[in-house]
């Protein structure tokens, strides 16, 4: 079957495209015959090994696993011994190691149906980062109906699942994005919308919550957005350094807000299979919808990749994969 692997950490040049062994479902596993994958930061950082501390996962000097991608989308193939949730044939996403293939093995409990309103290449953006927002409000950000959320980076990934998930909690939100994405931001629900190229979002209404999902603002100048008791949120690592590239940020808030009356947190993002069925519940009842920005076929992964570092896409990058087809 054709793969994409990488053999050491470095840019999207890594990427190779190439003939390998299908996996074989285990005890407890699911071969998925993959219909789509999802591309997010996460395959950037696990690519690039970087920031550095990845490196004690995924191996210091070279990549321990080869593979790739993460969000799944597609077709039971084969089940393990002691699956009983899922048959042959049945449509399912979730997340599972080296997505990025024509076929993909995973646990049995990293699947769930796929919601029958979504396509496969939805379906496949909304795991990691869906269960990243759902994670970041109602976990680490406690949020509570009636509250003034301000989501950051609400037209990307993870802030638009924000957006509309804060909807669901009963809160009042505003999202931070570019002019390009305002009108896409309006429509998750949003109740209001700050262009940052023509307004500070730290210049008005202070926010019992804050997540910051951009990740190149400034400790300082997010707790000015906050209530004296607010909480900020601290999604991802995505700021520039030399070493830890944003993991610094997080480690200094979470100091501040020893001595501070407002809560800084982050968290370590996982996609529980409680929270993929809360998820295709919401997606189903037409509360959430999943924003795909464009896809690209398996062979073209390096310019998925490529695309995605280069700025803010607005949704998810989608792999797509036709099994047998691919050259």
């Amino acid at each position: 079957m054709k793969a994409v692997v990488r053999e050491v950490y470095g840019s999207a040049d890594v990427l190779e495209f190439v003939d390998v062994d299908r996996p074989v479902a285990g005890e407890g596993q699911v071969l998925v015959r993959v219909r789509a994958a999802g591309v997010d930061p996460g395959v950037w950082h696990l690519m690039t090994g970087l920031p550095y501390p990845v490196r004690l996962v995924s191996g210091l000097r070279v990549p321990k696993d080869r593979r790739l991608g993460t969000d799944v989308a597609g077709e039971v193939a084969a089940v393990g011994r002691g699956v009983t949730r899922f048959a042959v044939g049945d449509a399912v996403f979730g997340t599972c190691g080296g997505a990025f293939a024509e076929y993909a093995v995973g646990a049995e409990d990293g699947f769930v149906a796929k919601p029958a309103n979504l396509t496969f290449e939805q379906a496949a953006a909304v795991p990691v980062s869906a269960c990243t927002a759902l994670r970041g409000l109602r976990d680490t950000g406690r949020v509570r109906a009636g509250q003034d959320v301000l989501v950051i980076g609400a037209g990307g990934g993870v802030g638009a699942y924000a957006v509309q998930l804060a909807k669901v909690f009963g809160a009042r939100v505003t999202g931070v994005c570019g002019p390009a994405k305002a009108d896409l931001v309006r429509s998750l629900g949003a109740d209001a919308v700050i262009d940052y190229t023509r307004a500070d979002f730290a210049d008005g209404t202070r926010y019992d919550l804050v997540l910051d999902t951009a990740g190149n603002r400034t400790l300082a100048h997010l707790r000015r957005a906050l209530t004296p008791k607010g909480t900020l949120v601290i999604v991802g690592g995505e700021a520039e350094g030399k070493l830890l590239r944003g993991i610094d940020r997080q480690l200094r808030g979470f100091a501040l807000s020893l001595f501070v009356g407002q809560r800084i947190r982050t968290f370590v993002a996982s996609q529980p299979r409680a929270d993929l069925e809360l998820l295709r519940e919401h997606i189903e009842a037409g509360a959430l919808r999943p924003v795909v920005d464009r896809t690209y076929p398996l062979s073209a992964t390096a310019d998925a990749v490529r695309y995605l570092a280069r700025g803010h896409p607005t949704g998810k990058v989608v792999i797509t994969v036709q099994p047998g087809r691919e050259r």
